[in-house]
């Protein structure tokens, strides 16, 4: 489960991009993985010599200004940073690029009515979380064609793993260029270990020995909230579900917005609604547990704190998030704080763990850009070229990071000016590692990459045309009933989870789900 500000900006800037393959790369991301069997994408042609000559070719006579549409706030030292970016992509394909960005206070709105009423833009941000599903089947993005990818994309048709190609077409066409940057999205649980030692606890590693962790911080800390969330920003689902519903059965929800899931290892593909299962009621009552016996607020459904800051502040206790986050986490308070001693647990150590599908970031072109052809050699160069890149992702060398050899870098009083924003749809191989990144976090992302599992559903996604008025429907008991019984505040929680499947049932679930098992049954038929 994503909380969906902080996965946005953090959960894709970071996630395993410190780890994976050395420098590989949060509301509601989704699942997916990779498979190095996959074949039929542009990539194929990535190795022909005449595509670099044909790019060599162009004509780039006329300067261009590309207009990029970016999620997230604007970046305080954004006019010196792309200014910067684009001395260098003047030189190399005579183009500047003029971003435009969406707070993530309102970019859910914002988004598609920028594509609704035609406005004037070149690239965009999207995501599998971000609509790119929504507006590759509304017309909103161009398709790019292998011709178009091998003459004008050299350098990330030669880069990009022919399974990223082919995890990110859309009825089989190419609407994106996806990240090339795989993470795995399991999430993790980040504690305060000095009070795990101060009270002789058993190392955290397990659902049992977090509630123990728990309690002890309940009974013991008064001031200090043993876990919080931010539960009032529309998250349908308790924080910790990710882990302890789905990682820990190897459960695997379809959609964020709905409680319908299919077992990792079921070749049938066979849906469920998770709300109706015995794992879900055994949790239901680890919840009430913690619940009665304070391990968090009784207010956390109408928090508004940002998590992060409370911890920081010594409020909080405990948090979950994607191992990447807490592990960046862990090191900025071990610099600020140094009296405080932070772990990173791990509740799930056994599970199959699932990799992103390559659309968890990217960029798009807009459909009716008349500057296609010049986006595309901006979108390569952001990419794969090692100077710009390292402004686009990171900003100016000396100001907003301190580079660290070829791979690495230090943050500086300065990173914060220039961070928070979608440039994570550039991610690649030449991603730098932040040098303070805990040897614990790279330790547990090693165990995971074992564990990655692929799946036959990991590219699929579900098109909710059919049923968008049940859909809105679930999601509004999902809000009502669900998030309060998660969180200990219904005391019959047998009457609580019969009433959430009964409200669930009026809002039209079962057509959903027909729907559902509909378009999984055919998409398993035409692999």
């Amino acid at each position: 489960m994503r909380n969906k500000k902080t996965v946005m900006m953090l959960a894709a800037t970071f996630a395993l991009s410190a780890t994976v393959l050395g420098a590989c790369g949060s509301n509601n991301g989704n699942n997916g993985g990779t498979n190095a069997g996959a074949t039929g994408s542009p990539a194929a042609e990535s190795q022909s010599p005449a595509a670099s000559a044909d790019a060599g070719a162009v004509d780039i006579s006329q300067e261009l200004k590309i207009k990029m549409l970016m999620v997230g706030g604007k970046p305080v030292d954004y006019d010196a940073v792309f200014a910067e970016i684009n001395k260098k992509l003047k030189e190399k394909v005579n183009a500047t690029i003029d971003a435009e960005f969406l707070d993530w206070a309102d970019w859910t709105q914002k988004y598609p009515l920028k594509f609704a009423a035609n406005e004037d833009f070149d690239i965009a941000y999207t995501a599998n979380w971000a609509f790119y599903n929504d507006q590759a089947l509304k017309g909103g993005f161009m398709e790019l064609t292998d011709d178009m990818l091998s003459k004008f994309m050299p350098q990330t048709m030669k880069a990009m793993p022919a399974v990223a190609w082919e995890q990110s077409k859309v009825n089989g066409k190419q609407f994106m260029v996806p990240n090339n940057n795989p993470e795995v999205t399991d999430k993790a649980v980040l504690i305060r270990e000095d009070l795990r030692k101060k009270y002789n606890l058993e190392p955290v590693n397990s659902p049992e020995t977090y509630a123990a962790y728990l309690k002890a911080i309940a009974t013991n800390e008064k001031g200090i909230n043993g876990f919080n969330a931010k539960g009032a920003d529309g998250w349908k689902w308790h924080e910790l579900d990710q882990i302890l519903l789905e990682q820990a059965n190897d459960f695997n929800l379809v959609d964020y917005s709905m409680p319908l899931a299919y077992k990792l290892d079921d070749a049938t593909g066979k849906v469920f609604n998770i709300y109706d299962t015995p794992e879900f009621k055994s949790l239901l009552a680890y919840y009430k547990d913690l619940a009665d016996n304070g391990a968090w607020s009784k207010n956390i459904v109408s928090n508004k704190n940002d998590v992060w800051q409370d911890i920081k502040a010594g409020k909080t206790a405990s948090y979950a998030q994607n191992l990447g986050t807490v592990a960046m986490n862990l090191a900025e308070l071990k610099r600020e704080q140094p009296n405080v001693e932070l772990a990173i647990a791990d509740l799930t150590p056994n599970s199959k763990k699932i990799a992103a599908i390559s659309t968890q970031n990217g960029f798009a072109i807009h459909a009716t850009s008349k500057k296609a052809d010049r986006s595309l050699m901006v979108l390569d160069l952001l990419q794969n070229d090692k100077e710009i890149h390292d402004l686009f992702m990171y900003g100016i060398a000396g100001t907003n990071y301190e580079p660290v050899g070829d791979d690495k870098f230090n943050a500086l009083p300065g990173t914060p000016n220039y961070t928070g924003f979608s440039n994570w749809g550039s991610n690649s191989p030449l991603n730098r590692k932040d040098a303070s990144y805990p040897a614990e976090a790279d330790a547990i992302a090693t165990d995971w990459e074992k564990k990655v599992y692929h799946f036959k559903l990991e590219t699929f996604v579900f098109n909710d045309a059919n049923v968008k008025n049940e859909v809105a429907n679930v999601g509004n008991v999902m809000l009502r009933y669900a998030i309060p019984l998660e969180y200990g505040l219904i005391k019959d929680i047998d009457k609580g989870q019969a009433d959430l499947i009964a409200q669930l049932k009026a809002a039209g679930i079962e057509k959903v789900q027909k729907e559902l098992q509909s378009q999984i049954d055919a998409f398993l038929a035409n692999q």
